[in-house]
């Protein structure tokens, strides 16, 4: 069963998105797969302390993306085919990169400024040790 443990409800987004994303992303990262049974609309809720219309909502947009099936007995499990899981991945990705982009612009970047800084830093995060700190 998919593990909502590590989710935490922050920012101005609504909750019923951020099950979504949280899905998604789980997904993307290959800790959610195919065939993965989701927790009861209930139990979710119960467990994120959220009305069960919120997972409802998720879980109904989720269906409608082809991302999960429901049966009867409201268990619902993961559908993702190779295809769908390659525009998942496309997806969030651009959706990373516009946001980026849009911090970006915000601060006044110019496209040169943003293209030297990402080329600058690029590898920057292979010589952090865990704790953050420079090697």
């Amino acid at each position: 069963m998919i593990s909502f443990d590590n989710f935490k409800a922050e920012g101005r987004s609504p909750v019923y998105l951020q099950i979504i994303s949280f899905v998604k992303r789980g997904v993307a990262a290959g800790s959610i797969v195919d065939g993965d049974e989701l927790p009861s609309r209930r139990m979710l809720s119960a467990l994120l302390g959220i009305n069960p219309n919120t997972v409802q909502k998720a879980f109904a947009q989720l269906e409608r993306e082809g991302l999960i099936w429901s049966g009867t007995g409201a268990k619902s499990y993961m559908t993702i085919s190779p295809k769908r899981l390659e525009l998942l991945r496309e997806e969030l990705l651009r959706d990373d990169v516009m946001l980026l982009i849009s911090s970006l612009k915000q601060s006044g970047i110019s496209r040169e400024e943003a293209l030297e800084l990402i080329s600058s830093n690029w590898d920057r995060e292979e010589e952090e040790d865990p704790e953050g700190e420079e090697l």
